[in-house]
């Protein structure tokens, strides 16, 4: 059976001299793996169209037991990042996640509009690459059913206080006084954090990327996702470290 989709690729695997395994996010079939005969020849239109990091229109035949991409037309390649090594590298940052929580030959549109979006604004500029990632973080590991509970203090209720406490164990926001009497530990946020937080999470999709946050809060925020997503999947992420030993 054949069908046609859109998707990125996620990650790429040479095959001899002349063939390649891809990993495809579609919007279709969710992530998929699938064989690219003589991708590797420069001559080819499917050399460059599944490339890493490569947006196509594909032609995919599903087989009994694997894929393979018949035809392939690039739609955005994302050149921004190439001049960049720490732009690369937090792009396939994204992919590594992607792969490891996206859905497997089930629809992914949002989590592939998710990705695109944030290697748009990430290779061209438009918005500072941590706030870009703490976005993306939050948004996919909520999209793939693991959103946590920023609503108010998991105790008593409370929507604030002038600072909050966010526990990435059980993805649980408590207020001040909560926090004292069950001597809970967890990262302390000031209530601008907690607002960007939550913004991650509960915004509209057009709005995701459209907010401000001071460096330093920035980056508290980008290591406590880092810690819930750690929690979440009990993984390392190579790609992170080579992006944080890139960013210095």
């Amino acid at each position: 059976m054949k069908f046609q989709t859109k998707g990125i690729i996620l990650r790429q695997q040479n095959i001899g001299e002349q063939d390649r395994l891809v990993w495809i996010l579609s919007d279709s079939h969710g992530v998929i793996r699938a064989f690219v005969r003589r991708a590797q020849n420069l001559k080819s239109p499917k050399c460059a169209s599944t490339g890493l990091l490569c947006y196509s229109k594909l032609s995919v035949y599903e087989g009994k037991d694997s894929y393979s991409v018949d035809e392939a037309e690039a739609v955005e390649q994302f050149k921004g990042l190439r001049s960049d090594p720490a732009s690369m590298a937090l792009a396939q940052y994204f992919c590594e996640l992607c792969l490891t929580l996206c859905p497997k030959e089930q629809k992914a549109e949002e989590e592939l509009r998710l990705l695109l979006n944030s290697l748009y604004l990430l290779s061209n500029r438009k918005k500072p690459p941590t706030l870009i990632k703490i976005c993306f973080e939050m948004r996919l590991i909520s999209m793939c059913g693991y959103m946590p509970d920023l609503v108010m203090c998991d105790q008593c209720g409370k929507y604030e206080s002038d600072r909050m406490l966010f526990r990435p164990e059980n993805g649980k926001l408590y207020c001040e006084d909560c926090m004292r009497e069950r001597s809970l530990s967890g990262a302390l946020l000031p209530i601008a954090a907690v607002t960007a937080l939550r913004h991650t999470v509960y915004a509209d999709s057009e709005r995701l990327f459209s907010f401000e946050l001071k460096d330093e809060l920035m980056e508290m925020l980008s290591s406590l996702t880092e810690r819930y997503i750690s929690n979440i999947t009990s993984k390392d992420f190579l790609t992170l470290s080579i992006y944080k030993t890139l960013k210095g």
